[in-house]
């Protein structure tokens, strides 16, 4: 059961991204509850969460996600989709990835779907955008969007249908999730490794093997820095 706080703050927030499609700010949580500081709101998040109303991103710096809404807020209905707020986590990017916004959202292109299992066509003609959390975005390179079919990397988080938001790079260090495009023409959502001259392609489910491929056969397309998951 929530306190009269909690259920103002869920319901402030709520009621933010339904009208504005972007969440509040800590100041302006803070000034809708009356609040003389933010360390307040900081309890009042940390309540939800324990709660289960809100759930903390751990993969994602300040973020936290709405999980469901109690019935006097409409939980019931149907259709709700979890939303990305700003939290209170430490950013844990690199010193060089600057984020665009912690709170802005932004629309990106949602070029088609990239396969986690067999390698299938990942561009579509015309692409719909979508809309992302700034937070996800570095100012200094370029995204796109992917929605995911397949499971082989469900021991990474990534499941059957979500979007997944990648950064253009052409290079990729070991371990890095990546866009590869196989043999100029496919490509597939994997685990990056190097093997002497060879490139390994990881899954992240024990059902798929990896696959081993010539340098020359392989080219990374971009890395994985979020993911979108609705319920």
């Amino acid at each position: 059961m929530l306190t009269r706080k909690q259920l103002d703050l869920l319901d402030f927030i709520n009621k933010r991204m339904q009208r504005d499609g972007v969440p509040p700010s800590f100041d302006e949580m803070k000034e809708a509850l009356d609040l003389r500081s933010k360390s307040g709101i900081h309890r009042l998040i940390t309540a939800l969460e324990e709660r289960g109303f809100i759930r903390r991103l751990a993969h994602r710096a300040r973020a936290i996600e709405i999980v469901k809404l109690p019935e006097s807020l409409g939980g019931k209905r149907s259709g709700f989709a979890p939303q990305v707020i700003d939290g209170d986590r430490p950013d844990s990017r690199p010193g060089n990835a600057q984020p665009v916004s912690t709170i802005e959202a932004l629309e990106l292109p949602l070029l088609g779907r990239i396969a986690a299992g067999e390698p299938i066509q990942s561009i579509a003609d015309n692409p719909p955008n979508i809309a992302v959390p700034g937070a996800m975005l570095s100012s200094n390179a370029r995204h796109y969007a992917l929605e995911v079919k397949g499971d082989s990397m469900i021991e990474a988080g990534i499941n059957d249908g979500d979007v997944v938001i990648i950064r253009e790079a052409a290079s990729a260090e070991a371990g890095d999730i990546v866009v590869a495009q196989v043999e100029g023409y496919e490509a597939t959502l994997k685990r990056f490794r190097r093997k002497g001259e060879m490139i390994v392609l990881e899954a992240a489910n024990p059902a798929y093997e990896s696959r081993v491929l010539p340098v020359g056969a392989v080219k990374v397309q971009g890395k994985l820095v979020g993911l979108i998951r609705t319920y």
